[in-house]
């Protein structure tokens, strides 16, 4: 087994080499820019890591997890176009950097090369690697298309919320173990239950997530804080502090969740108090160690190494402890 890190060095070792920008210049630029933006790279890492667990090469899944990657930032490239987001890991977000219709080609190109990656592998593993993605990337455009409707719903309900983020999110955490597992040729048993334990490390990421939106370290989170809240998100937080709040609080969330000021400054922070007041921020907490839990627990159901189990915990375990 390798560190975290070192899978994370082969990793960008083998972007820089398998991508470089060509003509037309004005389209491979913009890519190579949201690649090299930066992140934990978490869905290529995992990729790599569960190749190795289960006794592959995990250099073999090199392609797969740069598939994955590059789907990852293809998503947000169009999510940032849809929200109209000016920044992303601390940058400027592509379509505001070049402009709307760059944004559009360029995220269009990185969708079609996360395919041609996955063309270097064997037939049958081929096979099983475009089912698990052509799926996966279709569950993401409907969970981001949950995550519109939902901006226009006044009864957004947690059950459709935690739908949505596990199409948004969760199926990629959980496509890219699958595809470690895949490549390692593992059984379909092995392949579930791994699928099932990054869904529901996904899911708890992906509240982590909501969570830092609010209450993150701008300089650390890397994204405008609060952004959720001025794009009227009913997140996690949001659903939960209408359900325990008092009708006067619940009418001042429902209020201002329907404006969009100039200056957001006040909203933010009237929000996040409410957040706080209601008990959604410790419930909100809660739920993210709950699904946490889940995670491991599937993980003891594996047959593997105590050794390899505990790598995946304490790789789960760091997720939740993050700030950015």
């Amino acid at each position: 087994m390798q560190s975290i890190e070192q899978y994370r060095s082969d990793f960008m070792t083998h972007m820089k080499d398998r991508f470089k920008i060509k003509e037309p210049v004005n389209l491979y630029e913009p890519i190579s820019y949201i690649l090299h933006l930066g992140g934990k790279r978490l869905r290529p890492v995992l990729t790599l890591m569960t190749t190795d667990i289960f006794g592959g090469d995990y250099k073999k899944a090199l392609d797969a997890s740069l598939a994955i990657e590059v789907f990852h930032n293809f998503s947000l490239v169009h999510d940032d176009i849809m929200d109209a987001a000016p920044l992303r890991r601390g940058k400027q977000t592509l379509h505001k950097k070049w402009d709307m219709n760059t944004g559009i080609l360029s995220g269009d190109a990185m969708l079609i090369y996360s395919y041609q990656l996955l063309e270097t592998y064997p037939a049958a593993t081929y096979k099983k690697l475009m089912k698990l993605f052509s799926k996966t990337a279709l569950e993401v455009c409907e969970g981001q298309q949950y995550d519109v409707d939902f901006e226009n719903r006044e009864d957004v309900s947690i059950p459709e919320y935690l739908i949505m983020i596990q199409n948004k999110t969760a199926v990629l955490v959980a496509a890219a173990m699958k595809m470690g597992a895949i490549i390692a040729d593992e059984s379909d048993d092995v392949q579930d239950l791994i699928y099932d334990f990054g869904i529901n490390l996904g899911i708890a990421f992906q509240l982590q997530d909501d969570y830092l939106d609010a209450f993150g370290d701008p300089k650390s989170f890397g994204k405008q804080v609060g952004g959720d809240i001025i794009e009227n998100k009913k997140t996690y937080l949001y659903l939960k502090a209408l359900e325990l709040g008092s009708p006067d609080q619940a009418q001042e969330l429902e209020h201002l969740f329907s404006i969009k000021p100039k200056d957001a400054t006040n909203k933010i922070n009237t929000v996040k108090e409410l957040f706080q007041e209601t008990g959604a921020v410790s419930l909100t907490i809660k739920e993210i160690e709950s699904y946490t839990d889940k995670a491991f627990n599937i993980l003891e159901m594996l047959s593997i190494e105590p050794g390899k189990k505990e790598i995946l915990r304490q790789f789960g375990t760091a997720l939740m402890k993050r700030d950015v």
